[in-house]
């Protein structure tokens, strides 16, 4: 498989795509103006502590206070070394790769015995905490006290005391080798090998956890120096980011379009992957790097709610606020043998499209699917095989439980930063966000209501004037003049539309005059 990576560099923001085979299968933006937090490290202050819903407020130094659940807070807040381990640090442990260790929860996070949320914190408190998820929406950034450190094949985790290895690497041989190189270099505190860690020697995982360690104590040291809340330690740029976390022998070449990116990786590369180091090429051709591998196109496509399929069915991505709905539909395809052989055809075709688009668009939480009902089980199964080999392709965490009899499929997957949509676009400033505005009718029945209200304000003699949009006051005279007619008559007053082009289509005002 021919994979690569591409890295378009302005001034305002940076983008890199990851493709295989010449399809774009990834896709990070960032913007100068709105940056990830994501693995960036703070010195936070308690603002507030919430027993009826075991979580804490904290302020990291943004414009909102950034969440804390108990789940996320260590045992001893001031050890080195906290006892605890928590399913979420090992989750967080791999930012980019979405990866997940495999380990057994310790003790006395379960149970009865699960500390409170107000035993382990106080308001005014100083900790150390590090972002977990951007803010989303109305909500403040996700944050843990679990500090997880990401180098190129090991994930260090300086509060934990826990040694575990990427899921991904299914070797039972390799896995027990890794584990056992790790026991034996003795790192004081946890770490996890990531996928990227797999076939790595001695010496490379060594040199990693060195660089880590430092990283830690530099970390530390600006954490005590700070005095007020806010930002102790940054993730490295995103271009960085994406070659610590992507770059394998599977990728061909890495493109990049601005020098001084194109210096700055090549340097990132000589001193920790340097075997890498050759694949970086600086991009001069005359059109646009995205331009000459369609991403803009790809990337447009994807902000549309709706996604053809080739056979000429289509699938319906709507995106709410707490969960991602998809609708399947045969649209064009009539098939050619009968309505269950082409149900299944458009339901596997749509598989492949829908996992395709959930990578791109980055949606995470809850995902409902709604597939084209199939009467036969062997079909219905045949369909969540086929999503759950797409899905094991995505770097980020997923679940996914079984059909319903509805044909419905619920299926989680990680969310860290915002969707594609709410990264490039905001609510529509017309209709706020609803995706409809009232109809012409609808606003035009209402002004006639009002104006029965309001009857027996003021003078009786006065004429009503009705300030309203243009395209609705010409409705009201063409459309609706029998009605205007019978209020005038109800009211025992006059009538008189003043057309506003400026007004919303369901704003108006009445006066009397």
């Amino acid at each position: 498989m021919s994979s690569e990576i591409l890295i378009n560099v302005r001034p305002v923001e940076t983008r890199v795509a990851y493709l295989e085979n010449g399809v774009l299968t990834d896709l990070t933006i960032d913007r100068k103006t709105s940056p990830t937090l994501v693995g960036s490290i703070h010195r936070g202050k308690v603002i507030r502590v919430l027993p009826g819903m075991q979580a804490a407020f904290v302020d990291i130094g943004l414009d909102r206070a950034a969440f804390l659940y108990v789940g996320d807070v260590r045992g001893d807040i001031d050890a080195e070394a906290g006892e605890m381990f928590h399913e979420d640090a090992a989750e967080a442990a791999d930012f980019e790769d979405g990866e997940e260790a495999s380990a057994a929860p310790a003790a006395g996070h379960k149970g009865a015995d699960k500390p409170r949320i107000q035993e382990l914190l106080s308001e005014g408190q100083i900790i150390l905490v590090q972002v977990a998820k951007d803010p989303l929406g109305s909500k403040g950034a996700r944050i843990t006290t679990h500090i997880s450190l990401p180098g190129r094949h090991v994930v260090f985790m300086p509060t934990l005391n826990h040694q575990g290895v990427s899921r991904r690497i299914e070797d039972a041989d390799e896995r027990e080798r890794l584990r056992q190189l790790v026991q034996k270099l003795g790192p004081k505190g946890g770490v996890i090998v990531r996928t990227a860690g797999e076939g790595a020697s001695e010496t490379s995982i060594k040199a990693d956890l060195d660089y880590l360690h430092r990283l830690w104590e530099e970390v530390s040291r600006n954490y005590e120096k700070k005095k007020s809340p806010g930002l102790v330690h940054a993730e490295p740029d995103v271009e960085l980011r994406a070659l610590r976390d992507m770059l394998s022998e599977e990728i061909a070449r890495v493109l990049v379009d601005d020098q001084e990116s194109h210096r700055k990786i090549t340097a990132f590369l000589g001193q920790f992957m340097p075997r890498y180091k050759n694949k970086v090429k600086l991009y001069t051709g005359a059109r646009p790097l995205f331009d000459q591998y369609e991403i803009d196109l790809e990337i447009s496509r994807s902000m549309e709610r709706k996604v053809w399929l080739k056979s000429g069915g289509y699938i319906v991505i709507d995106e709410a606020e707490a969960l991602v709905v998809i609708d399947v539909n045969t649209g064009r395809y009539v098939g050619k043998k009968d309505l269950e052989d082409t149900i299944v055809k458009t339901n596997l075709e749509a598989v492949r499209e829908i996992a395709h688009q959930l990578r791109i668009r980055n949606c995470g939480g809850i995902i409902i699917i709604d597939f084209i009902d199939m009467e036969r089980e062997a079909h219905r199964e045949k369909v969540m095989t086929a999503i759950r080999e797409e899905l094991q392709k995505d770097r980020a965490r997923t679940t996914v439980f079984s059909m319903s009899n509805l044909g419905l499929v619920e299926m989680t997957r990680k969310r860290i930063r915002p969707s594609l949509v709410k990264t490039l676009c905001e609510p529509c400033s017309y209709c706020d966000g609803r995706g409809y505005i009232k109809q012409k009718a609808t606003v035009a029945h209402e002004i006639f209501r009002d104006l029965e209200r309001d009857a027996k304000k003021g003078d009786p003699r006065a004429a009503a004037v009705v300030h309203c949009h243009a395209s609705v006051g010409d409705w009201i005279y063409e459309e609706e003049s029998e009605m205007l007619e019978y209020v005038e008559n109800k009211i025992g007053r006059n009538v008189v539309l003043k057309l506003e082009p400026a007004y919303h289509v369901e704003q108006y005002e009445i006066f009397t005059i």
